[in-house]
C-alpha cells in the first residue's frame, strides 16, 4: 500500500497539478492539507474521475484536510481533533482504509510567536498527543500523515539560525513533537519540501531524521505496526517544478502487505 501526504495549498487552484500527480504516482491513500475551500467547493467529481473515493473537511479560504483512497471509499472514523469543542478550524480527519487507520492533519503554523496563534499551536499539539495515545492502544496499524509544521532538529532545516524566532523551530514545539514520537512512532521518510524548509533527505530510519509521515512502531507483535511493513519512502521533489504547483512536495511511503498468521496444525 502506498500512502502519501501532500499540502496542496489550495485544491481548486492546484487541481491540475494534483490530478497529474495522482495519475503519475498512483498512491493508494492520500492525505491532503490546506484545501482552502468550503465543503461544497471540494472537487469531488474530478477526484472520482481520477479513480479515488474521498472524505474531506473544508474551510473557506483557510485550512481544510481530505483523505483519498484509490478505488475505494475511506471509512471515516473521526472528524476533528477531540479536546476542544470550540475549535472550528478544519485540521483533522481519520479513516480506515485497507486495514490501516489513517489520521490526516494540518498542524497549526503558530506564528507570530509569542501570541494567541502560538498558544493555539501548543494546545493543538497537546490534544494530538493525547488522542494519538488512544490510537496506539488499538490493534490496528496506525499512520499519522500530514503537515506537522515542525522543524524538529537543526538537521531538518537549511541555515537553522534563520529560524530561531519561528514558531516551527520553537523549543516548546520541538519538545512536544518528540513527546508525540516517544509514544510509539517511527520516522518513515525525510521531510516536507517547501520554499521555506530545505530539509535534508538522509534516508530511512536514520536517527534524528523526521518527516511528514509517521508510522506506528510500538507493539508486542512484529506483524502489527505499520513501521514493520515499511518497504520504501520518497519525497516527490520534481512536482515542485511543475507549473502552478504548490509550495510543498508530496511525501509517500510504501507498506508491504501484512503477513497472514499461520493456522495451527
Amino acid at each position: 500500500m502506498k500512502i502519501a501526504t501532500y499540502n496542496v495549498n489550495g485544491i481548486n487552484g492546484r487541481l491540475p497539478v494534483l490530478l497529474r500527480w495522482l495519475d503519475e504516482s498512483q498512491p493508494d491513500v492520500v492525505c491532503l492539507q490546506e484545501l482552502k475551500a468550503p465543503d461544497e467547493k471540494f472537487p469531488l467529481s474530478a477526484v472520482e474521475a481520477a479513480g479515488y473515493g474521498a472524505i474531506w473537511q473544508g474551510q473557506k479560504s483557510w485550512n481544510g484536510v481530505a483523505i483519498l483512497a484509490r478505488g475505494a471509499e475511506p471509512v471515516e472514523t473521526r472528524r476533528g481533533l477531540p479536546g476542544d469543542p470550540d475549535d472550528v478550524q478544519s485540521r483533522y480527519l481519520e479513516a480506515a482504509v485497507g486495514g490501516i487507520l489513517v489520521a490526516g492533519f494540518y498542524l497549526p503554523n503558530g506564528n507570530p510567536r509569542p501570541g494567541p496563534k502560538f498558544d493555539y499551536k501548543l494546545a493543538w499539539m497537546e490534544r494530538l498527543i493525547a488522542h494519538a495515545a488512544t490510537l496506539f492502544d488499538t490493534d490496528a496499524p496506525v499512520v499519522l500523515a500530514g503537515d506537522y509544521n515542525v522543524m524538529p532538529t537543526e538537521m531538518d532545516v537549511y541555515k537553522p539560525e534563520r529560524w530561531i524566532k519561528d514558531a516551527l523551530f520553537a523549543p516548546e514545539v520541538r519538545a512536544a513533537f518528540f513527546r508525540l514520537i516517544d509514544q510509539g512512532l517511527a520516522g518513515c521518510a525525510a521531510g516536507k519540501a517547501s520554499r521555506r524548509n530545505d530539509l535534508h533527505v538522509l534516508g530511512l530510519f536514520q536517527e534524528r531524521v523526521w518527516s511528514q509521515c509517521r508510522a506506528k512502531a510500538r507493539s508486542s507483535s512484529p506483524e502489527r505496526p505499520a513501521a514493520a511493513r515499511l518497504a520504501d519512502a520518497k519525497v516527490d521533489h520534481h512536482v515542485r517544478g511543475w507549473e502552478k504547483t504548490s509550495d510543498h512536495a508530496p511525501v509517500w511511503i510504501k507498506l508491504k502487505a501484512a503477513r497472514r498468521k499461520r493456522s495451527a496444525t
